[in-house]
């Protein structure tokens, strides 16, 4: 979880969408094919991609003193341990973990589970990463 190798950011003001990035990362690590598999990220696609050293100060700007919404732990997780893998000071800022808000808000996904796919109607994931 010290790997990422894309990394997508959505900006919203008083609730609506005001910006949207994506950027690949080149994680200068080994790519595991389970990983591939589920997001279908290569080394070859991120081959002179910036790496997150790179990308560190525009995550610092977005997120410094701002709410910032994950689905589950893996993105605070990955984004901790890479910072940390790099020595790269943490994000200072508020983590959301909206599977958590959905268990407790919707109860009616409770049989077929609160993934993304199941709330992406009613909820919106702020930064979404991609392990390698």
């Amino acid at each position: 979880m010290s790997s990422i190798c894309q990394i997508g950011i959505v900006t919203f003001e008083n609730g609506v969408e005001v910006d949207a990035e994506s950027h690949l990362i080149d994680p200068q690590d080994y790519f595991d094919p389970v990983n591939v598999a589920i997001h279908g990220i290569t080394a070859e696609a991120v081959a002179g991609a910036p790496s997150i050293r790179d990308l560190h100060g525009r995550l610092c700007e977005l997120t410094s003193e701002n709410v910032v919404a994950c689905h589950t732990h893996f993105d605070r997780v990955a984004l901790g341990r890479v910072c940390d893998l790099h020595s790269l000071p943490a994000l200072s800022c508020k983590w959301l973990d909206t599977a958590r808000v959905a268990r407790r808000a919707w109860t009616q996904f409770s049989k077929s589970g609160y993934g993304l796919s199941n709330l992406a109607v009613t909820s919106r994931v702020i930064i979404r990463l991609f392990p390698e």
